[in-house]
């Protein structure tokens, strides 16, 4: 399995055109040694979590970055990353089916004014076989000014990441 994708959020969850101070960007190349995956977005400015920089279960609560990649079973990894340092890694059997939180992640973030930059690798062994759709989704805000962004556009009535038959090929 390798290859590079690029994976631009500058939409609403549910569409509509996000402003361009909100939009981020998620590049992500496979091949040994592993998962490689890049990060660059604003920096809002909400408050961080409380614990270490490292693995936050919980991490969806904040500011944060988020790269799906699923195979056509609808197997799927769920990566989230924050501008502090902290990171989340969960393997699913399909919708919301969890059947990994422990996978290996070296990640590190950086907050340079305005923006911030994460950078993060995970063994390949993470990934479902076959692996070829992707979506990503940026989170920001508090209480009613939350905004939940997407690649590509989600369906329902509420922000629902977890819909691997509408991530597209990469």
């Amino acid at each position: 399995m390798v290859g590079e994708g690029c994976l631009v959020i500058d939409r609403l969850w549910s569409g509509e055109e996000a402003w361009a101070a909100e939009q981020a960007e998620v590049r992500f190349a496979l091949g040994p040694p592993g998962l490689r995956v890049q990060i660059e977005a604003p920096f809002h400015g909400d408050p961080g979590p409380a614990g270490p920089p490292g693995r936050l279960n919980g991490l969806w609560n904040y500011e944060v970055v988020e790269l799906f990649l699923a195979n056509e079973e609808g197997h799927y990894l769920e990566l989230e990353f924050g501008p502090h340092g902290h990171y989340l890694a969960l393997r699913f059997a399909g919708a919301r089916q969890l059947v990994r939180d422990d996978l290996p992640v070296v990640y590190r973030a950086e907050i340079a004014g305005r923006s911030w930059r994460g950078w993060a690798e995970t063994p390949l062994a993470a990934l479902p076989l076959g692996s070829r759709l992707a979506n990503a989704y940026a989170i920001h805000g508090q209480g009613e000014a939350r905004r939940y962004l997407a690649a590509h556009p989600l369906a329902g009535s509420r922000p629902d990441f977890h819909q691997p038959h509408r991530f597209q090929p990469w």
